[in-house]
């Protein structure tokens, strides 16, 4: 294989032993997609092996991406403020990207994010399937369309499904909303009502912990 060489999965970059510290230093060097070249750093997830909730987001954004940690942005801080509101300890939880590298574009002197292929979530769903395996959440959040689809099938929907209890195998209960990067994104009028709707839906996951 070529020096640099994307392999086509992060299967090939697990460590023998599944522990999250492993996992991180491991996905560090991971090449199983051309993303590598493009983003900072590798992107793990953080937060204590013990937790019983799993939230996943898309993938890194520009300040994740430079700063090594998820959630740590814009979309970051409106989380934190929803997960407060919904009266859930962001210390207690384990937060996490179905996609571990920043995928953007430039646009002058900023980087626009660009939404993950199926081939790049595939590629990087093992990590995700590690992380799940070690932290074995009792619930198991999805943040948007990547993460769900990563995780769910590319037909899922979260605009049909959204804050529904679904049935799956991952976790002892599975649900999916909007990422807070979506409210950023819309209508300033909207961002009241939409940030709301947010919280109400993490409200379900606090009453499942």
């Amino acid at each position: 294989m070529a020096r640099g060489a994307a392999t086509g999965s992060a299967a090939d970059f697990l460590p023998d032993r599944l522990t999250l510290p492993a996992l991180r230093e491991a996905a560090a060097g991971c090449h199983g997609c051309r993303l590598w070249e493009v983003g900072t750093q590798t992107v793990f997830g953080e937060g204590v092996r013990t937790a019983r909730a799993m939230f996943v987001g898309e993938q890194p954004g520009d300040q994740e991406d430079r700063a090594g940690r998820p959630f740590v942005g814009p979309a970051g801080r409106l989380f934190d403020e929803a997960l407060e509101a919904a009266g859930i300890d962001r210390a207690a939880v384990y937060v996490t990207n179905a996609v571990k590298h920043f995928k953007w574009q430039a646009r002058g002197k900023r980087r626009i994010h660009q939404k993950p292929n199926w081939t790049e979530m595939t590629a990087c769903r093992p990590w995700l399937e590690a992380e799940l395996a070690v932290v074995k959440p009792r619930v198991l959040v999805l943040l948007g369309a990547t993460a769900a689809q990563s995780l769910l099938g590319r037909q899922f929907r979260v605009t049909q499904h959204r804050g529904e209890l679904l049935e799956s195998e991952l976790a002892e209960a599975v649900t999916a909303t909007v990422h807070p990067s979506s409210i950023l994104r819309g209508e300033p009028e909207e961002r009241e009502a939409n940030f709301s709707a947010f919280v109400d839906d993490l409200r379900v996951v606090a009453g499942l912990l």
